[in-house]
């Protein structure tokens, strides 16, 4: 409960921080792109997203082996040059699997949250953003995007092959520091559709690789030198993006 109550909070303190980051944004300054066209920086946008997530590591990478959680990321974006955004966002994402191995009856539960500052590169134009231009922003927009950041992991391992309950009975910890920090490098893809006004939503996809072969509390000590690669997750979110400006 304490690891979920510090995540939310740092969900909450990143939100209170875009306001005034929002307030100190002034599109006066042009800039120009390689055609010698003006356009401005900005405006800040906030998001939130809400979806699942989806573990990969020595357990598996199957679908069906995972069992599902709500994972949830608040961030900001800030537009660089019409094509390139710079982003930050914070995510908690839940993570629960058993072993695809059914005979050696192994599953974890995982809290996580994670850290990440990335770049966005938008496919299509955005005429918008051009000085003097009055087009609207694209109905339907589609990007990829790439970045790293801090994961922290507070894993449990348990002998089992259904999720994990108030009565599960857990093995001792393969190490005596969690919650733990490893590297989190995110890469991901996704769409946008103009909804009204300043308000955008979309779906997003993104996968992370990670520093840590301890994501699942479950490495070479459990599996006795069956564990060979790092440990990585997948989340698929439901995204809302509202401009500042």
């Amino acid at each position: 409960m304490r690891f979920r109550a510090f995540v939310l909070g740092l969900m909450a303190t990143s939100a209170l921080a875009a306001r005034p980051a929002a307030a100190q944004h002034q599109r006066q300054v042009r800039h120009y792109n390689s055609q010698g066209r003006p356009y401005y920086q900005g405006p800040l946008h906030v998001t939130l997203a809400g979806g699942t997530g989806f573990y990969d590591g020595d357990l598996g990478n199957s679908p069906s082996d995972n069992f599902y959680g709500v994972a949830g990321s608040i961030g900001v974006l800030y537009r660089l040059t019409p094509h390139l955004h710079l982003g930050s966002e914070f995510s908690y994402v839940p993570l629960s699997a058993r072993d695809h191995l059914r005979e050696r009856g192994l599953a974890f539960t995982s809290h996580n949250g994670v850290g990440t500052v990335f770049l966005r590169y938008d496919l299509l134009a955005d005429e918008s953003v051009f000085a003097a231009s009055n087009d609207e922003p694209p109905i339907l927009q589609l990007y990829v995007q790439g970045g790293a950041g801090l994961l922290l992991y507070d894993p449990q391992s348990y002998p089992g092959t259904s999720r994990a309950t108030r009565n599960t009975g857990f093995f001792a910890p393969e190490r005596n520091d969690y919650p733990a920090l490893a590297g989190a490098f995110p890469i991901g893809a996704g769409f946008s559709v103009h909804l009204f006004d300043r308000w955008r939503a979309g779906i997003e996809g993104n996968y992370y690789f990670t520093t840590t072969d301890q994501l699942d509390d479950i490495s070479n000590k459990r599996l006795g030198g069956a564990s060979a690669n790092r440990d990585g997750f997948g989340t698929l979110m439901l995204k809302l993006d509202y401009s500042l400006e």
